[in-house]
């Protein structure tokens, strides 16, 4: 008994250890030929399952790069590019956003013009809208803007 107590606390404090372990990741690609500043329409198409709102944040933070920006499940009219998104969720003592990939897309063929992604752990954890303004700044960033 006393032995599966000991092993049952040596497992404890491993996953502890290793649930524990700070990462930061935040990547973005433009693809050759892609002028963003030519971009000035968009639609943040939502993501099936968001209810935080992430759309929103994306049109949002996209207004502050002079695009005008509309959310919804289809676009009203005509856009330079549909940007789609996808959000992972993680619980550890209250939900947060674990990471964040958004592309923006042509939207004749649905081909990715961009693409930037953010990954941070519990120890990092950014904010929703933290998490949206360090994806698209980096996308932004990648083309030189």
């Amino acid at each position: 008994m006393k032995k599966a107590l000991l092993l049952l606390l040596q497992l404890g404090v491993v996953a502890s250890i290793a649930t524990g372990c700070a990462v930061n990741r935040a990547t973005a690609h433009v693809e050759p030929g892609t002028r963003l500043s030519e971009i000035k329409t968009v639609h943040v198409k939502k993501f099936a399952s968001d209810n935080a709102d992430t759309d929103r944040l994306i049109a949002d933070k996209l207004r502050t790069k002079g695009v005008s920006a509309t959310t919804g499940t289809a676009p009203a009219n005509k856009v330079d590019a549909v940007v789609t998104y996808v959000e992972k969720w993680m619980w550890d003592i209250t939900m947060y956003m674990l990471e964040l990939t958004v592309v923006i897309r042509d939207p004749k063929d649905d081909y990715p013009l961009a693409t930037g992604n953010s990954y941070h752990t519990s120890l990092t954890r950014k904010s929703p809208k933290e998490m949206v303004d360090e994806v698209i700044d980096n996308i932004y960033k990648e083309q030189g803007q």
